[in-house]
């Protein structure tokens, strides 16, 4: 069993474009922090960033291939079919999904998912829904299997842009675990989407000198200075979610007309 590490990139970010490669330190991006919580990961035996073939992610790809990491090119709106083409093209049979907004990914908790998968029959192990780990912690892991039964029956825009979308939106046909916490710990966010929330991230890596940082590194820093998880307290979390609701409805209702 091949276990991969796919993290998808790219650039044209619509709430804080070109956001992976702004500095969280000095000449360390936020996609350089993704990459290095993950080498901790003890689970993990490929990493590869997923980026578009757009010109602008010339950029992405170039910085990959100067940190010395594996890149792939694949469609811009398709991520379902980027991540299916990486992981046919790396032969990764178990796939972790780590979207690039996670600059804090805890490896801790990757390995920890990676574990629910490894010794238990599920499709599709998550730490999610319903959340109780913090956003920007989030973690996905599914079989190759799945994926491809993913890649093969996605309708709707939001299915094919958002990679695991069909497995949500078809449960049954799917052996799905949610890792929880005892202490609901999900009031707190450090994903980055919006200027606020990389201001808080910088906060966090100035003040943690330690690498890698760890969920409960930031959770005892929240403590000390209960200040920073106000930073970012007025970003949405659904902004992304609104934006894919109207485009499956724009999408069902072209299709009626058609039919």
């Amino acid at each position: 069993m091949t276990v991969g590490c796919i993290i998808q990139a790219r650039m044209g970010s619509s709430r804080l474009p070109g956001k992976v490669m702004m500095d969280v330190e000095k000449d360390k991006p936020v996609l350089y922090y993704v990459i290095n919580q993950l080498r901790y990961c003890k689970l993990i035996d490929k990493l590869i960033v997923a980026t578009t073939t757009l010109a602008e992610d010339d950029k992405i790809v170039k910085y990959c291939n100067d940190l010395g990491v594996d890149s792939y090119r694949g469609s811009a709106q398709n991520v379902l079919d980027r991540y299916y083409q990486c992981a046919k093209k790396f032969s990764i049979s178990t796939i972790v999904r780590i979207p690039s907004d996670k600059p804090l990914i805890d490896p801790e908790i990757v390995d920890d998912v990676i574990d629910k998968f490894r010794f238990n029959a599920f499709d599709y192990v998550i730490n999610f829904s319903p959340p109780t780990f913090p956003s920007g912690t989030e973690v996905e892991v599914f079989s190759f299997k799945t994926l491809e039964t993913a890649w093969k029956n996605a309708e709707l825009p939001s299915e094919k842009e958002h990679v695991t979308s069909y497995i949500d939106n078809h449960k049954e046909k799917f052996k799905i675990f949610n890792v929880t916490m005892l202490e609901d710990l999900s009031r707190y966010r450090w994903a980055v989407d919006r200027i606020e929330d990389l201001t808080l991230v910088r906060n966090i890596a100035s003040k943690i000198k330690k690498r890698p940082i760890l969920m409960i590194d930031i959770i005892d820093l929240f403590k000390k200075e209960p200040q920073l998880a106000d930073i970012n307290k007025n970003v949405s979390r659904e902004e992304g979610n609104l934006k894919s609701l109207k485009e499956d409805s724009e999408y069902l209702k072209s299709r009626k007309t058609t039919n």
